[in-house]
């Protein structure tokens, strides 16, 4: 049974951040591959203005993870779902022979409350939740971790989350990593012209 870390989000763009904790996570957890999964629109994010194409979030998402057990994935452009918890239902009918956990970071724990169906993801798939500099107090005073808070599990237990029965949660801290998205697109608000064909260039023959 293979064992697959799925990290999922926006990828606007893939960064350094994203590597690193991938990495740090196959280690902690014991996996075989993270799969980023790009998502081909955030429900919560739908109204920025900023979000790049999908083609540009992908291929920086693939730049990024080159030389790592890291497999890039349109899954959810393909299956058509919009909602993690229709794309983890799917991935574990797909894939009856591999063992998923779901990545993510603290400050998205602090927002869980607000995704569709996140108790029936937490009964699906254990979690890791990767610490981030400046969302620990909101994480872990959030409406979700009042719920999940007894199914807390020992962070020295995590390469064990093949047995643990769910819903099963583990905090994980690595390195702080104050990279992020938004900073990068502060720092080049068209960075996703380096991805996206040139449509000024003439064509070639």
């Amino acid at each position: 049974m293979t064992r697959i870390g799925i990290l999922g989000g926006s990828f606007n763009p893939a960064h350094a951040g994203h590597r690193a904790i991938s990495l740090a996570a196959l280690d902690a957890l014991g996996l075989d591959e993270v799969w980023w999964l790009v998502s081909p629109g955030n429900p919560l994010k739908q109204s920025r203005s900023d979000m790049a194409p999908f083609a540009a979030r992908f291929a920086s998402a693939t730049r990024m993870a080159r030389h790592a057990p890291i497999r890039v994935s349109a899954i959810e452009q393909r299956l058509g779902t919009r909602y993690t918890v229709d794309t983890v239902i799917k991935l574990r009918r797909l894939y009856p022979k591999k063992h998923f956990i779901w990545l993510m970071g603290s400050d998205n724990l602090a927002q869980f409350d607000q995704w569709k169906g996140w108790r029936t993801i937490a009964r699906e798939v254990p979690i890791a939740v990767i610490a981030r500099p400046g969302y620990d107090r909101d994480a872990l005073a959030a409406p979700a971790m009042g719920w999940l808070r007894r199914a807390r599990r020992p962070a020295h237990q995590a390469k064990n989350w093949t047995q643990w029965r769910l819903p099963a949660l583990v905090l994980l801290r690595f390195r702080p990593d104050p990279r992020s998205a938004t900073q990068l697109r502060a720092a080049d608000p068209a960075w996703q012209r380096h991805f996206l064909p040139d449509t000024d260039s003439p064509p070639t023959e």
